[in-house]
């Protein structure tokens, strides 16, 4: 673990429902951290600010509302903001304020469907924001079970939101691929655990026992994704983790996931965060005091 990423314990208690923060500030002062608990976080007034969530990295607009689910890495840095008057309302509540056999109620699917999307983070529409920003800004105002019902009933209506975006890559968080396919499973199982060397369709379709261009077409149908799209997306989620975690140099990081030169693997990493391997290490490089 990167000594640059901190373990926030949040001042949530376990006799609380939620806490929120309210505050105008000049800058983002706050390191990349994660913590046990959700977090909803609207941030105004902030544009040109980065935001880093897991291996996702973006500058923000004038307004943003992002969900964050337990053990995610985040933090928002000032960069290019000018803003003198940035708002940022935090939400923080427990992993267990929903207990599962509740999530698994007909009522509350779209919340269960938002937790689980949450473990990538999750970013709001700009008509999200504007109809939700109201409530969220004046939630601090309500006291005791009216709070705790107007939370529950901001988190159904996120829940049921248009046009939210899932941030960061999925293999980041070492989470399982799940596409209702015992083969596409066995396959992505196969790639995990060979991504650091040579792997061709053929073999992959031999585990997935199918012939090469069958699985090729399904492999598209299924994820979205070609094959070697897909095996680089594996390769780019062990990469990011090592540029984060490790102080081996970018060459070496490139060979270690299975990249066959240095070149390749700059291009593919630029196209695919955004960022050059170097630019996403120094993002999360750097000492900040804590507010």
């Amino acid at each position: 673990m990167g000594s640059n990423i901190v373990r926030e314990i949040t001042p949530l208690t376990q006799s609380d429902c939620f806490t929120i923060f309210s505050r105008t500030k000049k800058d983002f002062d706050f390191p990349l951290h994660y913590h046990e608990e959700y977090e909803l976080n609207l941030i105004l007034h902030a544009k040109g600010a980065k935001r880093i969530v897991g291996d996702h990295i973006d500058t923000i607009e004038d307004a943003e509302l992002v969900f964050i689910g337990p053990n995610l890495y985040h933090a928002w840095f000032t960069h290019q903001c000018k803003s003198e008057e940035i708002l940022e309302i935090t939400i923080q509540f427990h992993k267990d304020l929903f207990d599962e056999r509740l999530l698994k109620r007909n009522q509350l699917n779209f919340i269960s469907n938002m937790f689980e999307r949450s473990q990538k983070g999750i970013l709001f529409s700009a008509e999200t924001i504007e109809r939700l920003s109201p409530r969220l800004l004046s939630l601090n105002q309500k006291k005791g079970f009216d709070s705790v019902l107007e939370l529950f009933s901001i988190l159904h209506d996120l829940s049921i939101s248009r046009n939210m975006r899932t941030l960061s890559n999925s293999s980041f968080n070492n989470e399982q691929f799940n596409y209702n396919s015992r083969r596409i499973e066995k396959a992505f199982d196969y790639m995990n655990a060979n991504y650091n060397r040579g792997i061709s369709l053929e073999e992959v379709a031999k585990v997935a026992s199918m012939p090469e261009v069958s699985f090729s077409r399904f492999i598209k149908k299924r994820t979205g994704s070609t094959f070697i799209d897909s095996l680089n997306e594996i390769r780019l989620g062990h990469a990011t983790k090592l540029l984060i975690s490790s102080t081996q140099t970018i060459a070496e990081i490139a060979y270690k996931c299975g990249f066959n030169n240095i070149s390749n693997f700059n291009r593919i990493f630029k196209k695919k965060k955004n960022c050059t391997p170097k630019e996403f290490r120094d993002s999360f490089s750097g000492t900040r005091s804590f507010i």
